[in-house]
C-alpha cells in the first residue's frame, strides 16, 4: 500500500519482489476506471486491490486519506467530515498516508481527534526522507494506531521498495480490508542501502513535478478533474460539502 501507476513494468517488479497485493490508489481517477484496471492487472500471483487517496479541503488545505474497500465513488474536493462520512457509510477502511507531511496530510492533532475512524497510518512511505518517517512512526505509537509501509510508487522502480507484511492471509479485496479494519498483526518492512535511498530520492524529486507543472496543468489548462465533486457522474451528491 500504495501505488499510483500500474502497467506490466510495475506488476514484473512487484512479482520479483515478492509482492502478493499491490493497492492501487491514482490520483484523480474514477472507482470505476480503478476497479477495471485493477482486475486487468489480477491474476494468480498478484491481487491488486482499487482504492482512492481522497483529496479533502482546498488547495490550500487539503487532507488525504487513503479508502480501501470503497462500493461507490466518492469525489475529490469535498470537506473532511463528508469523505470520513462516505467511508464509514461504505464500510471502507481508512488509512493516513504521509501524516504531518506538508500542507496534504492529517496533522497529529487531527489525527488524534479522529483516532477512532482512522483503522491506519502510515509509518513507512518510501517517497519521504527518515525523519519525515519517525514522526508518522511516532504518531502511530503515541496512538496506538497501526501502521502500514507504502512504496507509494509514481515511478516503477519504487515499487517494492516498503511493503506490509500481514500474518494473514489477503487473497481478497474484502479480506484486506477486514485486515486493516480489526488491527491484524503485521509489520511494515523496507529496503535499505544506497539504491534505496536513491530509489527514494527520485520519487521525492517527482513531487516538484506534481507540484509545478503537473499542477498549473490541472488548475488552468485541463478544467475539471474527472473526480470533481461538480462532475455529472456524481449527479449532485456532493454539491453541499463541495469545497469549490
Amino acid at each position: 500500500m500504495h501505488v499510483k501507476i500500474l502497467n506490466d513494468e510495475v506488476v514484473s517488479r512487484a512479482k520479483r519482489r515478492g509482492i502478493d497485493v499491490l493497492v492501487y490508489a491514482p490520483h484523480f481517477t474514477r472507482l470505476p476506471e480503478i476497479r477495471r484496471t485493477a482486475a486487468n492487472y489480477t491474476d494468480d500471483d498478484l491481487l491488486v486491490v482499487p482504492a482512492r487517496e481522497l483529496f479533502t479541503g482546498d488547495w490550500n488545505n487539503r487532507r488525504h486519506l487513503l479508502a480501501v474497500g470503497l462500493s461507490e465513488p466518492v469525489a475529490d474536493f469535498i470537506t473532511f467530515e463528508a469523505a470520513m462520512a462516505e467511508c464509514d457509510r461504505q464500510g471502507a477502511a481508512v488509512v493516513v498516508p504521509h501524516p504531518s507531511f506538508m500542507n496534504v496530510s492529517l496533522t497529529w492533532p487531527e489525527i488524534r481527534a479522529h483516532a477512532a475512524r482512522i483503522d491506519a497510518i502510515e509509518t513507512y512511505n518510501a517517497k519521504l526522507f527518515p525523519h519525515q518517517n519517525r514522526r508518522g512512526q511516532r504518531i502511530a505509537a503515541d496512538l496506538d494506531i497501526p501502521g502500514v509501509g507504502s512504496s507509494y510508487a509514481h515511478l516503477p522502480s519504487t515499487v517494492g521498495e516498503a511493503w506490509t507484511l500481514f500474518e494473514t492471509d489477503s487473497d481478497s479485496e474484502d479480506a484486506l480490508v477486514e485486515a486493516l479494519k480489526t488491527a491484524a498483526p503485521r509489520r511494515v518492512q523496507h529496503r535499505s542501502g544506497i539504491g534505496h535511498r536513491a530509489r527514494s530520492g527520485l520519487e521525492f524529486s517527482h513531487l516538484l513535478y506534481e507540484n509545478t507543472w503537473e499542477k498549473v496543468d490541472r488548475l488552468l489548462l485541463s478544467g475539471d478533474e474527472p473526480t470533481h465533486p461538480r462532475n455529472l457522474v456524481y449527479e449532485g451528491r456532493f454539491d453541499d460539502v463541495s469545497v469549490y
